[in-house]
């Protein structure tokens, strides 16, 4: 079960793949300065994480005019998530939890998916700038998005 509205946010560092290297993603550089969506999903290269990804990339302005920044999860590695950014055009962070400990500390890691293995859930976090998640929403199945304007509604209240 997904943590809950309210909570401390888990901190955590990942590691992203960018052209230039290799490089740590942390939620703690963003407290004090924006908030934070988590975007949660399955597997690179599937056809609902492309469209989830390659709809918010492509509205990624909608987010950072509510002082957000939008981080990509999951638990492929990040040289297959540089691979699907580069091949699809995304242009948001995409974080590697290759070892499940964030999906599982965000409490959305699937035991099974689709019987080939552990897998992130699709689901959303916002979290202020002090830390706290203020939505979470784990989608019915990974086939369902989440609700977007929802998270926009309250990042604009924050």
């Amino acid at each position: 079960m997904a943590i809950s509205t309210g909570s401390k946010a888990p901190d955590f560092t990942l590691k992203t793949k960018t052209a230039d290297g290799l490089h740590d993603i942390k939620l703690a550089d963003n407290l004090g300065h924006r908030n934070t969506v988590l975007l949660f999903f399955p597997l690179a290269f599937t056809g609902v994480c492309t469209k989830e990804m390659c709809d918010v990339s492509g509205g990624l302005k909608a987010y950072t005019d509510l002082n957000a920044q939008v981080i990509g999860i999951s638990v492929d590695s990040p040289f297959a998530q540089e691979a699907w950014a580069q091949k699809e055009n995304i242009h948001l962070p995409l974080a590697s939890d290759l070892n499940k400990t964030v999906s599982e500390a965000y409490g959305v890691l699937l035991a099974d998916l689709v019987g080939i293995g552990a897998a992130s859930a699709r689901a959303a976090f916002v979290i202020d700038k002090e830390g706290i998640v203020r939505y979470a929403e784990q989608t019915p199945t990974p086939l369902d998005l989440p609700s977007f304007d929802a998270i926009k509604a309250v990042l604009g209240q924050l």
